[in-house]
């Protein structure tokens, strides 16, 4: 380890090493900005790396450059950060000196490096993630290098070997060929970063610079499956892109895509046009998850987020939402913060006795189609914009959500788990929702909500002895845990045991429904003036459901139930179908009547 900061000749040979990386050979304009930042730095002017100085400097904007309406420097820093964090994840993995531009300035930041790379640092931080249930297929996580974590979900297949060739430009406008060399390092640099894809390098593909390309011939000399070739046409003020996807064995189009993008910043509708291609491209072959640049800070905090559990303390959900929320402000483009920054949003969405924002399923929905703009195979997107469809009781559309974000990744525990508990069993489909937990623990065993769907699914068909055995698995520190147990084991007529375990459930976690299920049982164990007690002062309308249940008082069981649909009709659903109501209500004429003004399905 170094405890001093590189001498000004050690980092004047990292710039040296690091221009010589083919990311920067091809790129005049972006060697010249990191050389210009690191030559002020060095020279002791770090009061000149000012956004309207490197505008004019580096970019030969006008003195009068406006940055509000011209993003060419924030632009062009957060393409520099990404290229940085590809050389120390390649070419530069053995320097000893990391070169980081950090977000929110432009001063350039020098350190030797602290460790080297050491791949037992991978499952340390896959296991941290996955045990939050985002990643089934094993996460293999941060490379922390250079300020960049890079973060990736390992698919099963073996890879598809594809090259870009140079697109062409197609117009007499020379103004198209930057363009088209800048749109083709794009699509090479981003295709990269997609598993269950081996891309061929750049340096390969511009052997075929030839107007007509013979896909039959090209790809045995690749040694590739696949060739993504395609041309650039400017048209008076917009580019027009065409592209496709060729089998090299019979030189078919199996895919072609067609972009049209108005002039602007011409890197930015690069990276636009790359990151819309590519994602049509994994869509259409049905793999590759993407590997994410972003900075050490902001995965810090996405894995902060993760590491705090739901519950039933209020200033959990607070918490995991700032903290997704600050790991956007520190990238904006980390997609699997938007998506769990979503799902936080529908868990919290149902809550009791949470007092709900009314902008909180705009804001969930939001998130969830911007994790889904970046990353269309980001299943967790998909569950959370089910959930929110499921809270407004759009139940086609919740299922339909829910089987796609299932065959985007069939073995991802947690949708099936979340699928098992909030749809399935808000619907009485118990015995769906068994199958689905049970799949669920095929793939995940130890998942803390994989047991949770299984246990509650099971009393649901009252299966409580296998019910018992699920909620024994879940950890002594979780809030549900005692609650599981004592309903289960009252479930099977161990009164004593079932109420004992129920008390300390409601005694030691605050929870309306620990102290419903409690005060259900109670009263069905003849000690009412108890229960009574409780629903005097009630915490929620699903412990007043719960104890008029087990009082037999089916006029305030329907009134409580009917008031807890304003938390939705899932959480009303879910009630409803369990043993404790559905045996008080079954057969009830007004039930049919219930179920519509809950916004459950005929």
């Amino acid at each position: 380890m170094h405890a001093d900061k590189p001498s000004a000749a050690d980092i004047r040979a990292e710039l040296a090493h690091v221009l010589a990386d083919a990311g920067f050979t091809r790129n005049a304009r972006m060697s010249r900005f990191l050389t210009f930042l690191v030559d002020r730095h060095l020279e002791g002017r770090d009061e000149e790396l000012k956004e309207s100085l490197i505008a004019h400097e580096v970019f030969g904007r006008r003195p009068d450059y406006d940055p509000k309406r011209d993003s060419i420097v924030r632009t062009e820093a957060a393409r520099l950060r990404g290229r940085l964090a590809e050389h120390y994840a390649g070419a530069g993995r053995q320097s000893s000196v990391i070169v980081e531009i950090p977000k929110g300035g432009y001063v350039p930041v020098f350190r030797y490096r602290e460790m080297p790379i050491d791949d037992a640092v991978r499952p340390a931080a896959a296991r941290r993630a996955r045990s939050h249930g985002l990643l089934v297929a094993g996460l293999c996580a941060a490379i922390v290098l250079g300020g960049a974590a890079w973060w990736s979900l390992h698919g099963q297949h073996t890879p598809i070997p594809i090259a870009v060739l140079p697109l062409t430009n197609l117009g007499h406008d020379p103004s198209g060929d930057p363009f088209a060399d800048g749109l083709t390092g794009e699509l090479v640099r981003n295709l990269s970063l997609i598993d269950g894809l081996a891309v061929r390098s750049r340096a390969s593909s511009l052997l075929f610079t030839e107007r007509v390309r013979d896909a039959r011939d090209i790809g045995p000399r690749l040694a590739v499956d696949y060739l993504l070739d395609g041309s650039v046409l400017r048209s008076g003020d917009a580019f027009r892109i065409d592209v496709q996807l060729v089998h090299t064995r019979d030189g078919v189009p199996v895919w072609s895509g067609h972009f049209d993008r108005p002039i602007g910043d011409i890197f930015e509708i690069e990276d636009d046009i790359a990151v819309a291609i590519v994602n049509k491209l994994r869509l259409h072959l049905g793999r590759g998850s993407r590997h994410y640049e972003t900075s050490v800070a902001a995965y810090d905090d996405y894995l902060s987020a993760r590491a705090i559990r739901f519950g039933a303390d209020p200033a959990g959900y607070a918490e995991r939402i700032s903290r997704f929320e600050r790991a956007l402000g520190r990238d904006p483009m980390f997609a699997p913060a938007y998506a769990g920054l979503a799902s936080t949003y529908a868990i919290r969405s149902m809550q009791f006795p949470l007092d709900h924002p009314p902008d909180e399923l705009t804001k969930l929905r939001a998130a969830a189609d911007k994790a889904i703009e970046i990353d269309p195979l980001l299943t967790e997107a998909y569950e959370a914009l089910a959930m929110a469809d499921a809270r407004d009781a759009h139940w086609r559309a919740a299922e339909q959500e829910f089987q796609h974000a299932i065959e985007a990744d069939p073995h991802d525990s947690r949708t099936r788990a979340e699928f098992a508990m909030w749809f399935l069993a808000v619907l009485g489909r118990s015995g769906e929702a068994i199958a689905q937990a049970r799949r669920a623990e095929i793939d995940d065993p130890l998942a803390t909500d994989v047991q949770i769907a299984s246990a509650f699914s099971l009393m649901d068909a009252g299966r409580y002895e296998e019910a018992e055995t699920h909620c024994a698995k879940l950890p002594s520190d979780v809030s549900l845990r005692a609650q599981c147990l004592g309903r289960a084991r009252f479930g099977q007529g161990r009164i004593v045991d079932g109420i004992a375990t129920l008390r300390a459930a409601a005694e030691d976690h605050f929870n309306p429904q620990a102290l419903g299920f409690l005060g259900y049982a109670l009263a069905r164990a003849g000690q009412r003036q108890e229960a009574q007690r409780m629903v005097a002062d009630p915490k929620g309308p699903n412990e007043e459901a719960l104890i008029y249940a087990g009082l037999g008082d089916k006029d305030r069981t329907i009134d409580a139930l009917e008031r807890m649909a304003a938390r939705g009709a899932q959480r009303a659903g879910q009630y409803l179908y369990s043993p404790e109501l559905s045996s008080l209500l079954a057969g009830d004429p007004r039930l049919p009547a219930v179920r519509k003004r809950i916004g459950l399905p005929e």
